[in-house]
């Protein structure tokens, strides 16, 4: 069976999915029809149901319950690992709800934390999130919203953290930072939905155990990032939650719903978010 499966080229997606992709296990019979796209364009194209299985926010995630399942394996959930708000010039917290903020996409987590922390916030532009530093640096926008390895090279560029939003929901809420998850199509059925799950956690298990396995897959799609940025990255985004989100992780991304539900950022759902 064909099935169109879309993940970003994030080194953290591109490490777990390798052994995957690369039939580095059993993929009992299915083949697979890769999309490799920024996070804001997967969840534009999980919006109009283009992709049996793919990544996207978990913010995303909240408007789609009804055509999608959460997998167990897969997500990018942890601690400290949240978005940073980062300014040209330093700039007092209090001072943000004036200014113009760049954000990864109307729907991303990130922006769904961001919203959280500055509810006041009106003037948002939304751009491919490797465009934001940039933009900050030119004044195109007063600050950014930066994800992903940006996290590792904006101190490079002269550029300040106004606030660790990753932080301030782990201070909150006392919980891991859902950020984004693997879903697949509940048209697909349970059965294969199993297993494509399965392979999944199998693909993600190989690439802990075998790292090396997936090295040239990772770099080949890492464009410039630096090799140690690549091993930051994979090692800030992947961890026991991406193998399973087990009791911990499964209450993260509850309450991350619950939150966004109790503040009208989405509607409350009773449809069941993971598959069992």
């Amino acid at each position: 069976m064909n099935i169109s499966l879309g993940f970003s080229t994030c080194p953290n997606d591109t490490f777990m999915f390798d052994a995957l992709v690369n039939k580095r296990i059993n993929t009992l019979g299915y083949s697979f029809e890769i999309t490799m796209a920024d996070i804001k364009e997967l969840n534009e194209m999980a919006f109009n149901k283009q992709l049996d299985v793919t990544k996207l926010s978990y913010h995303a995630y909240a408007y789609m319950r009804e055509d999608y399942i959460l997998l167990d394996s897969g997500s990018a959930l942890g601690f400290n690992c949240g978005p940073l708000l980062i300014s040209k010039d330093p700039i007092d917290p209090d001072e943000v709800k004036d200014k113009t903020i760049a954000i990864p996409g109307k729907h991303t987590t990130a922006n769904l934390l961001f919203s959280l922390a500055f509810p006041g916030v009106k003037s948002k532009k939304v751009m491919l999130f490797h465009e934001i530093e940039d933009a900050v640096l030119n004044g195109e926008v007063d600050l950014g919203l930066i994800i992903h390895e940006n996290r590792f090279t904006y101190q490079e560029k002269g550029l300040s953290k106004v606030m660790d939003l990753g932080q301030y929901w782990e201070d909150t809420y006392n919980y891991p930072i859902p950020l984004g998850g693997i879903v697949a199509k509940r048209s697909l059925g349970v059965e294969k939905i199993r297993q494509i799950s399965q392979m999944l956690s199998q693909s993600v298990q190989h690439a802990f155990d075998y790292p090396n396995d997936s090295a040239k897959f990772v770099l080949k799609h890492a464009q410039e990032m630096q090799k140690k940025v690549v091993n930051q990255h994979i090692s800030l985004y992947v961890n026991e939650y991406s193998v399973s989100l087990g009791e911990t992780g499964r209450a993260a991304v509850n309450k991350l719903f619950k939150i966004g539900a109790a503040k009208g950022v989405f509607n409350d759902s009773s449809l069941p978010i993971f598959i069992t």
